[in-house]
């Protein structure tokens, strides 16, 4: 069966962003576009967030808003109990953090029934886009092999980017340290004190890891614990849309404020929140993102992105029984003799040098979000052709409002889309599955009800 005109898409990217998308632009059989996906991985729907099999990796997103369809909240919750009941043990609600192993088996999973219902519709090609074109009727994607595809639209979801290592005897952290090398004895320096941090060192005391672990950031906050709570009820006309970045936080503090007086949780304001966040970003001034990202964001990441409760008792333990030390703190100088690397290092707020010598550094720092830092190949040939730009902040690539790429001309392809954390830049918060599903069916919807003249 042939899709209906300007419906056949190539996804650039098969991890969650992607497998999500082929499954919106796929579950309605009688209007499904004919869908090729390029994943350079051998697997397909669990890119590196869901491809690890360490059970203490679990989600850091309660199972009752992981569902793939926003339009059934409970899909997920209803999977897990339906197929893997017995490997979740302890989770009597969907208030639960199942493994991330599972979650990848639950994105493979309802890819391959979409897939099926889409009559042979979807097409996996494992390789490695390396150059795409715009041709007169529609695009040419050319795969690092020199096998071409073509369609009449191109979605690139090619996802986070780790950034190139910084210090010497550098592992990463998405490597298991066993298999990275890094002795069971030796210490271990981790630059940075977030997530990715913590799934560290779960992986090092999986491992039982028995050196002394230092993570040193500059503020040296630990993502805060996930509670059941429900969230604080805000009403759009309450949000303070357009005001500048310190009206906003004093706003959200007062919320904070209120509902703690009530004797309800912190998080309660954060969690309603949640709906109006990209609203609030898009409606600031450049000038306000950046000064958002340089004095509120690290307050804002632990409050939003947190642990769940299993994974910061794990970390707490971890931290009394003196192995793991977390500092504020910036690194000043490196040193390596070979064998070990020694960082010097002043703690935030005072004048003395201290050193740590370690058998590896682990940089958790986070992603790299500069496109015109990526060594993605893809990226790097739409930045040279000038059919993508870095958005005006720099943290992604810059899309229209239907997420339609930008190019260095400032005209918006309709033929060539972004989606997921490579359109942080006008959404911000588009890094985790409660705001990525709900991304991936507008676009495929647009998709889908678009038709194109030679002309686009």
């Amino acid at each position: 069966m042939s899709p209906p005109d300007g419906k056949r898409v190539i996804i650039i990217g098969g991890g969650a962003t992607g497998a999500l998308l082929a499954c919106h632009l796929l579950r309605d059989p009688a209007r499904a576009a004919n869908v090729t996906i390029i994943e350079k991985q051998p697997v397909t729907a669990l890119g590196v967030a869901y491809s690890t099999v360490n059970p203490h990796h679990v989600l850091n997103v309660r199972v009752s808003n992981m569902s793939a369809f926003p339009d059934q909240p409970e899909h997920f919750w209803r999977w897990v109990i339906a197929n893997k009941k017995d490997e979740v043990e302890g989770c009597e609600s969907s208030f639960c953090f199942v493994p991330r192993t599972i979650y990848g088996a639950y994105l493979a999973g309802i890819l391959a029934e979409h897939g099926a219902r889409g009559r042979d519709r979807l097409r996996i090609v494992h390789g490695e886009a390396a150059n795409l074109r715009l041709l007169p009727s529609g695009v040419e994607v050319r795969l690092g092999d020199g096998t071409s595809l073509s369609a009449d639209t191109c979605i690139v979801a090619t996802g986070n980017e780790a950034p190139a290592a910084k210090y010497p005897r550098s592992v990463s952290p998405w490597v298991d340290p066993a298999a990275a090398g890094v002795p069971r004895d030796g210490a271990v320096l981790i630059v940075g004190s977030g997530l990715t941090m913590v799934d560290y060192v779960l992986s090092l005391l999986r491992v039982r890891h028995a050196g002394p672990i230092l993570a040193l950031s500059r503020h040296g906050l630990l993502p805060q614990v996930h509670r059941d709570v429900a969230p604080t009820r805000i009403d759009a006309a309450d949000v303070p849309f357009g005001s500048d970045v310190a009206a906003v936080m004093r706003w959200l503090r007062g919320l904070v404020e209120r509902d703690l007086a009530q004797g309800r949780d912190w998080r309660c304001a954060f969690d309603g929140l949640r709906p109006y966040v990209q609203e609030i970003w898009r409606r600031w001034p450049d000038a306000a993102k950046r000064r958002f990202l340089r004095h509120a964001r690290a307050w804002w990441d632990v409050r939003r992105h947190r642990m769940a409760p299993e994974v910061d008792r794990l970390v707490r333990s971890a931290m009394a029984s003196g192995q793991l030390n977390v500092v504020a703190g910036k690194i000043i100088t490196t040193e390596t003799d070979g064998s070990a690397v020694t960082a010097s290092y002043r703690r935030r707020g005072t004048a003395t040098v201290e050193t740590f010598r370690a058998a590896n550094v682990v940089e958790c720092v986070g992603i790299s979000v500069n496109p015109r830092d990526s060594v993605n190949p893809i990226l790097r040939s739409l930045l040279e052709q000038g059919l993508a730009r870095p958005d005006p902040i720099g943290i992604g690539i810059d899309i229209a409002e239907d997420c339609s790429i930008i190019g260095r001309d400032g005209k918006s392809s309709p033929r060539l889309l972004a989606a997921g954390p490579l359109t942080r830049g006008r959404l911000w918060e588009i890094v985790s599955i409660p705001d990525i599903r709900v991304q991936c069916p507008q676009i495929a919807e647009r998709i889908l009800r678009r038709s194109f003249s030679a002309a686009e």
